[in-house]
Parts: C-alpha cells; structure tokens; sequence
C-alpha cells in the first residue's frame, strides 16, 4: 500500500514546525464514515505518534484502516485565491462532494 506525499506537504509541514518550535508535527490524515457522499477526510496537525501508525516521509501519519481507503492516493498542499490547505487526491473514490472533504467508494 502507499500513499503518495507532495513535496509541497513536506514543506509546508517542516516550515509549521520551525514556525512552532516543534520537529515532532506531523499531518494525521483519517478516513471515518460520514460526510455527504458516505466518507469523509480528517486531517490535523498532531505530534504523536502511536506505535501502529504508518508513516510517510516523516510528515504524513495515518492508520491501517484508514490506509485500506488512502492506497494510491495523492496529498499535496496548494495555495490559492480561494483557500489555502491539504488536498488528497485519490483513484479509489468514485463520487465525491463539491467541497472535496467527502467521497464514496465502489
């Protein structure tokens, strides 16, 4: 399984944590149930780590569920006139919703 982790999300996670004095954060991304279209993303900045976690590049922590519906996918940070945030582009969803937050798979 991967999940493939932008160099924009490196960077914009190593310069949080020179801004915060902290070289312990880390992007957590999760997958739960909800949302418009059946599941939905959740992503915070955390400094734990837990033993089963997987981790990628040393900035992106997620958990083996989660994982099952994150394979393949893509994260990256972008900066627009609209907003400003992570972005997870993923193969597996087949509908999402117009926000992006929500997807639903086969």
């Amino acid at each position: 399984m991967s999940l493939n982790v932008d160099d924009s999300v490196v960077k914009r996670i190593n310069e949080l944590r020179s801004k915060q004095g902290n070289k312990s954060l880390t992007l957590r991304v999760r997958v739960e149930g909800g949302g418009c279209s059946g599941f939905q993303y959740k992503m915070e900045l955390s400094e734990d780590k837990k033993q089963q976690d997987i981790v990628f590049k040393d900035v992106v922590v997620t958990d083996a569920i989660s994982m099952n519906f994150l394979d393949g996918a893509t994260i990256s940070f972008e900066k627009g006139l609209i907003g400003t945030g992570f972005k997870i582009e993923n193969p597996n969803a087949v509908a999402g919703c117009g926000c992006g937050a929500s997807f639903s798979v086969i």
